[in-house]
């Protein structure tokens, strides 16, 4: 069974496997050019922390990071699409939320953007509300390059 590793700071070679994961998993629109721009945009994020889930093996599957945006704390996740329906998702949000009792992030909520490697990029908006999370439909996010909306988890709710 995968296990979920906390960490304040990543290793350069975790670096290095959590933007290939960034760069297959994601729509193509979001992937980044290179390490450089991986590492500022890490740089970028206040109080950040970082979970890795890894397998057995120790190769990393999957991650999730915290950060902060003004007092709000806010999260992302993904895993390889390899490991997608095994529950490892829910075991990675599940190490999230004993860490905070309020998570705050974006979800793209259509299928209409593909991967780096042209398959579609499916929406995870079923995934966060079997998760407990709540979509807040007043608040969405859109840009020239993504369209989302808003998703929210509160303990207790």
């Amino acid at each position: 069974m995968p296990k979920v590793d906390y960490s304040a700071s990543l290793t350069e070679p975790q670096k290095h496997t959590l933007l290939d994961i960034w760069n297959t998993e994601y729509p193509k629109q979001l992937c980044m050019p290179g390490i450089t721009e991986f590492n500022a945009y890490l740089d970028s994020l206040a109080n950040s922390a970082y979970l890795l889930l890894k397998a057995d093996d120790g190769e990393i599957i999957g991650w999730a990071t915290l950060f902060t945006v003004e007092t709000v704390r806010c999260f992302f996740i993904m895993l390889k699409s390899k490991v997608h329906g095994k529950g490892y998702g829910t075991l990675l949000l599940n190490a999230l939320k004993a860490k905070e009792s309020m998570l705050f992030g974006w979800a793209v909520d259509h299928n209409r953007d593909l991967k780096a490697d042209g398959t579609p990029y499916p929406s995870p908006i079923e995934f966060y509300l079997k998760n407990g999370f709540k979509i807040n439909s007043e608040l969405r996010l859109e840009t020239n390059i993504l369209s989302a909306v808003n998703i929210v988890w509160k303990a207790n709710a």
